[in-house]
């Protein structure tokens, strides 16, 4: 059995905002307790509406932030503070934008060249070069476009820079935050099949960070659920998608997109307020848009348990009837 390469134990990162005039700071819990795994060669998806902690999440495990409770080991070595210099070549994020993640006054060689530069001050001008030119190959681009600008390539092929660098330093783990929202529906496949081929290639871990879970089905091994900053279902992709136990799983999966017209599509509407993160309710924080919710709801947050996967409902195998718009 392979031997993790990432894990999270309670990962929580908390911010601290200011509150009204000559009042106390207050207090966005971003990230609550949030524990997982990733093996070599695996696919995990965090899945979620925008700020639900997903990209928090991501700052953490490529060390671009601590966190403010919980545990980090990657590659079997504690991630703290002193030690980030040395991990941080065993983890290496590809962002969302290809357009903004690249200097547009480097040539893509410089681009490619640049983390060996930082990471391996003894590496000789030759040899960067050489495995620049190895890099370029490996994700599908020419020789040619070697010497070439960003703004010289479509928003696919600059994705395919960003992921060579991130390449650069042969990771074990890639961060990829929603690497193809920002380009055509078309140039995505090509960019998640370019995914699959070097996970096999390499044997990568992914932490695929999405909002599409039609995305999520083609990529991931396993699913974490996100809402307001704590999980609320972990399980397989398989599990997941055919037996969603949490209700926001369920309205989640409910508002994905099918390519088939003739199948009948049920969209489940939810009703109330959002919670702000600067005032969670002291229950279960989806209780104010929650079909199933009960008093005990309100009043006691509910742990992420049961089976056969875990989900942080109380009544999540209730079968009280979904609210179809």
């Amino acid at each position: 059995m392979n031997k993790p390469v990432v894990v999270a134990k309670e990962l929580s990162r908390h911010y601290e905002v200011k509150g009204a005039l000559f009042g106390p700071p207050q207090i966005v819990r971003a990230l609550s307790e949030a524990s997982f795994s990733l093996t070599p060669g695996q696919t995990l998806a965090v899945v979620g509406e925008s700020g639900c902690g997903k990209s928090t999440l991501a700052r953490l495990i490529t060390l671009i932030e601590p966190p403010t409770a919980g545990s980090l080991e990657i590659d079997g070595k504690p991630a703290d503070p002193d030690n980030w210099a040395g991990l941080r070549s065993s983890v290496q994020i590809v962002f969302q934008d290809p357009y903004g993640s690249l200097n547009p006054r480097q040539r893509v060689g410089a681009i490619l060249e640049e983390p060996l530069k930082i990471n391996r001050p003894n590496m000789s001008a030759k040899d960067r070069t050489a495995k620049a030119r190895e890099m370029l190959s490996l994700v599908g681009l020419r020789k040619e476009h070697f010497d070439r600008y960003p703004h010289m390539f479509s928003g696919g092929q600059r994705q395919r820079i960003a992921v060579a660098r991130a390449l650069m330093l042969e990771p074990k783990v890639l961060v990829l935050d929603e690497p193809v929202s920002a380009l055509d529906l078309s140039i995505q496949s090509q960019i998640l099949n370019l995914l699959v081929d070097l996970q096999d290639k390499l044997g990568l871990a992914y932490l695929f960070i999405s909002h599409d879970l039609s995305v999520v089905k083609h990529m991931a091994d396993d699913l974490i659920v996100m809402y307001l900053g704590r999980p609320v279902e972990i399980g397989t992709k398989e599990e997941i998608f055919k037996n969603p136990r949490h209700p926001y799983t369920r309205a989640l999966l409910s508002a994905t997109p099918t390519a088939d017209p003739t199948s009948a599509k049920k969209r489940i509407k939810l009703e109330g307020e959002l919670p702000s993160p600067l005032n969670m309710p002291s229950g279960c924080a989806f209780a104010p848009r929650c079909w199933k919710v009960r008093d005990r709801c309100r009043e006691e947050r509910p742990l992420l348990e049961g089976e056969p996967h875990p989900a942080a409902c109380f009544y999540a195998d209730v079968d009280d009837p979904d609210p179809v718009a």
